[in-house]
């Protein structure tokens, strides 16, 4: 046989084991080694790359801090905390405990940076809450799964430090773009959410009452000071990401373990309702004891086990690819459609269909160093297209056959993954609306860039 044919019997042996449900990391490396054999390269080669990954990657350090700091504001009932203070602004609304879900969703990202641990935070916490107020159980783990997708855009954000660290771009510049286009996300399905409980007549409404937001806003404070914080510092230069997550990882353990003493000290109790005002009316989180922080770590040591070795054999997989010709098959293809939009929707039109079938990491590292230069020479700015293709890629969270979010929420709510696919309809129109505007739009992303 010859070598193409090989590697034509391994790519189809490494999908079949896809659809067996083997984990990506395992199918992408089987098909790494593979070709390797079949190229007569040698696994030292391969060994060395992986190694290299990681010695040149200061900026990936920012990832397995993000996740950590995702489980910390969990574990505090910060979560909680801003959860209820969007249900307090929006709960006057027909739909309104939904469109605090997916608000709720938006200020989680805007700390952990991660589109799993947002859905799964979110949909744990408020789906039971959505079911007893009258909404469809499969709508409302729907909209945790579509709120989870601005995890990965609102700034932190785990896979804009890994774009950058690819494409050799200021990671501070891509948290910055993403604002804009995040906030967009969430208000459009927010209103898609409106629209379909508007129909269906779901949700309790509650009066809007100023002190009830005054109150929860209290409660919530920290968070919104974890938010500002990080914002802050890489906005004004003052730190790194890697730096900002380093201090805000330090700022969620001080705060969880100062609030866990001093809620003892004040009676407050850890079973409260979102409705639940006396608690809500408590300054201080619920906090965590010492003792608790090794189980925290391990958990999101787990995550970072899972995400580290997909980067690096993901980078390895880039190279192969190359060598075979595939970046100069795809380059070719794009470039061939024409001028400015024509290159931009074509990428566009790839990482969707992508996304479909892939998690976001290897499409990122796969696909963007092969996109983001064709784009850049047809006059797309780097960062605009990084908005671009990563808005792409967070909507492949809610698109099947793949659809990460949907597994994540279908997990912590016991809906069946399959029940969702139809209340994904509305956010996936709301999402897809954005991003065409992000596309079209090149401020929405690049207005808040110093030195723009």
């Amino acid at each position: 046989m010859t070598d193409a044919s090989w590697i034509t019997v391994i790519s189809i042996a490494v999908t079949f084991l896809f659809m067996l449900g083997t984990p990506v990391l395992l199918i992408i490396a089987y098909w790494v080694i593979g070709c390797s054999f079949v190229m007569g390269l040698t696994l030292d080669n391969m060994g060395s790359e992986l190694l290299n990954v990681f010695n040149k990657g200061f900026a990936l350090l920012a990832m397995p801090l993000f996740i950590l700091t995702g489980d910390l504001i969990n574990k505090s009932g910060i979560a909680r905390r801003l959860s209820d203070f969007a249900y307090s602004c929006l709960g006057w609304l027909r739909g309104g405990l939904a469109m605090a879900a997916i608000g709720a969703c938006g200020l989680f990202a805007a700390i952990s940076g991660s589109n799993s641990a947002t859905t799964a935070t979110i949909g744990s916490m408020l789906h039971p809450e959505m079911v007893k107020g009258g909404y469809d159980e499969r709508f409302a783990a729907a909209t945790a799964a579509a709120g989870g997708t601005v995890g990965i855009i609102i700034p932190p954000s785990i896979i804009f430090i890994v774009y950058g660290f690819l494409m050799n771009l200021p990671i501070s510049d891509l948290f910055v773009a993403g604002i804009i286009p995040g906030a967009l996300m969430v208000i459009a399905m927010q209103l898609a959410c409106w629209i379909i409980c508007r129909i269906n007549g779901w949700g309790h409404l509650i009066p809007l009452r100023l002190n009830r937001v005054l109150k929860t806003a209290l409660g919530a404070w920290l968070g919104f000071f974890a938010i500002g914080l990080v914002l802050w510092g890489i906005y004004t230069g003052k730190f790194s990401p890697t730096e900002a997550a380093g201090v805000t990882v330090g700022f969620c353990v001080i705060v969880g373990l100062i609030s866990y003493p001093l809620n003892k000290l004040l009676g407050s109790s850890k079973d409260r309702t979102v409705s639940d005002t006396t608690a809500m009316q408590m300054v201080v989180v619920e906090g965590f004891k010492l003792t608790e922080i090794p189980s925290i770590v391990v958990r999101s040591a787990q995550i970072t086990g899972i995400l580290a070795p997909l980067i690096a054999v993901s980078v390895v997989m880039q190279q192969i690819l190359s060598l075979l010709g595939a970046q100069a098959v795809i380059g070719g293809f794009v470039t061939s459609m024409g001028g400015y939009h024509a290159v931009l929707f074509t990428s566009m039109a790839i990482v969707f269909v992508a996304g479909m079938i892939l998690e976001s990491l290897p499409v990122t590292i796969i696909l963007a160093p092969i996109l983001a230069p064709i784009a850049a020479s047809v006059g797309v700015d780097p960062v605009h297209f990084a908005v671009i293709f990563l808005v792409g890629a967070s909507i492949g969270f809610v698109t099947p056959p793949y659809g990460l979010n949907l597994y994540v929420a279908s997990g912590v709510t016991g809906v069946p993954y399959f029940r969702l696919l139809k209340y994904t309809v509305p956010y996936l129109a709301a999402l897809i609306s954005i991003w065409l505007l992000v596309s079209l739009i090149p401020d929405l992303a690049l207005v808040l860039l110093p030195n723009r």
